[in-house]
């Protein structure tokens, strides 16, 4: 094969050292593995090429170079010397920023597709909740019995965590699974005996007795845990139950049960029960999402160690959104009637709300999780969603039951 020769054009560029190797035509005569090292010598680009360990130099016109037996394509990409060290630094620094580009633009899309799935399925269960509330009856009931066994099965999980559990020996599982069963039951015994103090004590001896028979040692953290699961998953949600089916008294004065359909119940439909359950949540819902958005504005002072995302100035705007939501739904359904009592409700669910998110952030952080499941893409777990009605409910329908008739507001 007729040898031919190889074109490398050098022009004011800077080179990058070269290997004599990787210019060797034929693989069976190997040159010395030597550098080459380009010098300048005139603004003219007169390069000198330098063996190490030799005096030997031969000089590169600013034309061509010539290399026998085996084409060899280099292509130095550079900038002209007039390109200082700062602005080859800013190229440099640049490259560099381009990863850490795409890694934020994955990010970005990564939270605008979780902002997505938590608007689209915070508006199904929005939808599905406000339907069994108006609902009430056994539909409400067993859609809160639900609730209650997906959140006890959770908080149980949490227990044997390996955050908690690194403090104190977590109940067996079979007990957990129990206690999920009979926190389930509970709504569901509230409405029908209309009282369930005599089953959550029967259920409580019942668990402890199982716990001090099992094998091994048992420990006082068992007994409490489970005891607190009992209370926290199972008989505090009960009060929702007693504040939409107990409280059967017709809200006479609320213009939308005037108009509200026969064939839905008519006005008897709404009653206080009703108007108090819709005007708590609706409560809840405006504290929670007015103090994200306040603490997401102007937050900077942290409220507790527990939470450090959440802040004062963040709580203030959520109790001053919480507040005048309970304000406006007391003058569209005409209960409460006056004004304190709606702006006392008001703080009452705030008050709840707080409590119960606090707790559950209190669980979880012992527990080393972030969110208390992933039942619900985009919300976490069940516990995450329903944290701030656990204590609500108790004070809503003690309010209801015991502060408005006492006093007459």
């Amino acid at each position: 094969m007729a040898s031919f020769a190889s074109f490398v054009e050098i022009s004011r560029y800077n080179l990058i050292p070269l290997s004599v190797t990787s210019l060797c035509g034929c693989p069976c005569r190997l040159l010395s593995n030597k550098t080459l090292i380009p010098t300048r010598r005139t603004p003219k680009l007169k390069l000198n090429f330098v063996f190490h360990g030799s005096k030997s130099v031969f000089r590169v016109r600013p034309t061509s170079i010539y290399v026998n037996r085996r084409l060899i394509t280099a292509v130095a990409r550079a900038e002209p010397e007039s390109i200082d060290e700062s602005n080859a630094e800013e190229e440099v620094d640049q490259g560099t920023v381009l990863p850490t580009t795409k890694d934020s633009f994955s990010e970005l899309q990564h939270k605008s597709s979780q902002l997505r799935k938590r608007i689209v399925f915070g508006l199904g269960i929005g939808i599905s909740v406000g339907g069994a509330v108006l609902a009430g009856g056994w539909v409400f009931t067993v859609a809160l019995a639900a609730a209650v066994f997906l959140g006890a099965r959770e908080y149980f999980e949490l227990v044997r965590s390996r955050g908690i559990t690194a403090g104190m020996t977590p109940p067996p599982r079979y007990v957990s699974r129990v206690c999920s069963v009979i926190c389930a039951f509970m709504p569901i015994l509230t409405l029908y005996f209309g009282n369930i103090d005599i089953s959550v004590t029967s259920a409580a001896f019942v668990v402890a007795t199982a716990l001090l028979m099992q094998r091994g040692n048992p420990r006082f953290a068992q007994l409490s845990s489970t005891m607190f699961g009992l209370f926290y998953c199972g008989y505090l949600p009960c009060f929702w139950v007693k504040l939409r089916c107990g409280l059967a008294a017709p809200a006479l004065n609320t213009r939308i049960g005037a108009g509200w359909p026969f064939l839905l119940g008519g006005q008897a439909h709404w009653t206080v029960g009703l108007v108090a359950t819709l005007i708590s949540f609706s409560s809840i819902i405006a504290a929670d999402t007015y103090a994200f958005l306040g603490g997401k504005a102007i937050g900077k002072t942290p409220l507790t160690n527990i939470s450090p995302k959440k802040t004062w100035e963040g709580a203030i705007v959520g109790l001053g959104g919480c507040i005048a939501t309970s304000v406006v739904l007391s003058k569209i359904f005409s209960w409460p009637a006056s004004l304190v009592s709606a702006i006392a409700f008001g703080f009452l669910n705030f008050f709840g709300s707080v409590f119960g998110d606090l707790t559950e952030s209190m669980i979880k952080r012992d527990a080393g999780v972030k969110d208390s499941g992933s039942l619900i893409p985009g919300h976490g777990g069940i516990l995450d969603r329903v944290d701030s009605y656990i204590f609500t409910g108790a004070l809503a329908y003690s309010f209801v039951k015991i502060l408005l008739p006492l006093y007459g507001v």
